[in-house]
C-alpha cells in the first residue's frame, strides 16, 4: 500500500472545522471520504501543486478508510487509470493528497452546506443513491480496477 498516513494542511483543517461545524458530523475521517469521493467524481484530473502537511489532523489509512478502505484505494487507482497516470507508490500519493484536498475545498467553499441533508442531498437526486424507509441509503456499487 501506498499510503499510511494521511495528514491535511493547516487550510483543509479549518475547513474541516467549519465542515464539522455545519454538517454536526464530528470525524475528520468522515469529511475527508465524502471529499475525497467528491473529487474522485470531478472530470479534471486535481491541479499538480505543493500542498504543505502544516496541521495536527493526522491519521492513519485505516482510520481514514474504515472498513472500506481497500475499496477507496480501488477507487483511487481505477481513477489513475483513466487518468493515464502510472499506479506507483508515489502517483499513488500524489494524487491521493492531491483529490483528498480539491475535495475538502469543493465541500467547505463550492455549495451552501448548511447541514448534512446538504451532503446527502446531492446523491439522492441524481438517482444514484435511493433512501428506503428506515432512512439508510443504498446504491449500485461502482466497478473498480484490480491492480
Amino acid at each position: 500500500m501506498a499510503i499510511d498516513t494521511v495528514r491535511v494542511s493547516r487550510r483543509a483543517k479549518d475547513q474541516l472545522i467549519k465542515l464539522k461545524r455545519v454538517t454536526g458530523i464530528q470525524h475528520w475521517n468522515v469529511l475527508c471520504r465524502w471529499g475525497f469521493c467528491l473529487s474522485l467524481s470531478e472530470p479534471g484530473v486535481p491541479p499538480a501543486t505543493e500542498i504543505p502537511l502544516d496541521s495536527n489532523v493526522e491519521m492513519s489509512w485505516r482510520v481514514f478508510g474504515g472498513r472500506h478502505a481497500d475499496l477507496y484505494m480501488a477507487l483511487l487507482k481505477e481513477r489513475l487509470c483513466r487518468d493515464a497516470l502510472p499506479i506507483d507508490p508515489e502517483t499513488v500519493s500524489q494524487q491521493f493528497r492531491l483529490h483528498l484536498h480539491r475535495g475538502i475545498s469543493y465541500l467547505a467553499d463550492g455549495r451552501k452546506i448548511r447541514g448534512i441533508d446538504d451532503l446527502i442531498s446531492p446523491a439522492v437526486a441524481s438517482g444514484e443513491c435511493r433512501e428506503d424507509a428506515r432512512g439508510v441509503l443504498s446504491g449500485p456499487i461502482p466497478e473498480v480496477a484490480k491492480g
